[in-house]
């Protein structure tokens, strides 16, 4: 291999000299000396080894030009098209999609479609199937109210509320469902079949559903009480949902939250909520709220103790999207005096006992 001695020795002669004029030289050389061999060295190196570096370089650019990690540095755009140098000329000519980013809160609004037990894309009915949902009509031809509901305090007469009341458990994300919470599960009997809720709201919601029935709005039930492990089936296909189209499970939780509660702070498990459509409108979805069934339950629901549980604008409180198909039993009392101050079931907890 060769060497630079002669380079470098010359070098090495005139920065001594010039130290040898005074100190400050000197100082200023010492540098320039810890620095002198290594530049002549490697071109030395470069030079005895010249066909090993040429084959190195050779290799590492055929590499970069065939990596999947470099592709994009030979792409060279024209308009809309971009033409590859290293393709085959029928596929040189390639139109790329313009690149946006994904607003997952929009996606979880928009969302039209979920996910079966099969995998299969199906209507989205938030886990209920089209034939669970149960009319009043078939209700009421098989059961009908007693006057046993929880009744309301009489005109004028002061209502006093508490947080040990069954009928206002606050239930969401951040107060969830108390271990071994029990309560009378009670059965409705259908035409069609049997579904159930908590015992102690059944005559109030028959009545609803009778009232409404006059009034020419047929309304029609579905998810009723929900176990945890079909709660869980329900939460869980929704998260798989958004992950088959790309979101990190933290996003498709964060999202599938607010569709569907999660299992530990479902108030479907409480048998106190209900989602309720009608017999000409049965889609879980906004559009509902413009139905006559949609407006005659906004204004009358509580009468009968209902809760429109997620109002629109609330939902930074309620950590659920607007659903003014889902109705929560509060008792008529409560229902009166959240209704008419326009708050939720949250502000009502809020105001009265938290600090």
């Amino acid at each position: 291999m060769k060497t630079a001695r002669g380079p470098e020795k010359r070098y090495r002669g005139k920065t001594n000299n010039i130290a040898r004029k005074n100190n400050y030289h000197y100082a200023c050389m010492i540098p320039a000396s810890a620095a002198k061999r290594s530049p002549f060295r490697r071109i030395a190196y470069m030079r005895g080894n010249i066909k090993w570096l040429v084959v190195i370089a050779i290799t590492f650019l055929l590499f970069v030009m065939n990596s999947r990690v470099f592709f994009p540095s030979f792409i060279i755009k024209r308009g809309n098209t971009f033409n590859l140098s290293n393709v085959s000329e029928e596929a040189r000519d390639l139109v790329l999609a313009e690149e946006t980013e994904i607003d997952l809160e929009e996606l979880a609004l928009l969302e039209d479609k979920e996910i079966d037990l099969q995998g299969e894309i199906v209507e989205a009915t938030h886990g209920m199937e089209i034939e669970a949902k149960y009319s009043a009509v078939d209700i009421l031809a098989a059961t009908q109210p007693n006057g046993s509901g929880e009744g309301h305090a009489a005109e004028g007469e002061t209502v006093e509320f508490s947080q040990d009341d069954w009928k206002l458990l606050l239930i969401n994300k951040q107060h969830s469902i108390p271990e071994g919470y029990e309560f009378p599960l009670g059965d409705i009997q259908t035409m069609k079949g049997t579904m159930q809720c908590d015992a102690r709201i059944i005559d109030d919601l028959l009545e609803m559903l009778q009232d409404a029935k006059e009034d020419d709005i047929i309304l029609k039930i579905c998810s009723p009480y929900r176990d945890l492990a079909y709660q869980e089936l329900l939460f869980n296909k929704k998260i798989d949902w958004y992950m088959r189209r790309g979101m990190s499970y933290v996003e498709a939780y964060r999202l599938g939250s607010r569709i569907v509660a999660v299992p530990a702070a479902s108030e479907h498990r409480l048998g106190l909520a209900l989602d309720i459509v009608s017999d000409t409108y049965i889609g879980l979805d906004e559009g509902f709220a413009d139905t006559p069934a949609g407006k005659w339950l906004a204004e009358n629901s509580y009468k009968y103790g209902f809760l429109l549980r997620y109002p629109k604008g609330k939902e930074d409180i309620t950590g659920i999207n607007y659903e003014p198909w889902h109705f929560r039993y509060v008792g008529v009392d409560a229902a009166k005096v959240i209704t008419e101050r326009g708050i939720t079931l949250e502000e009502f907890w809020e105001e009265l006992w938290e600090e």
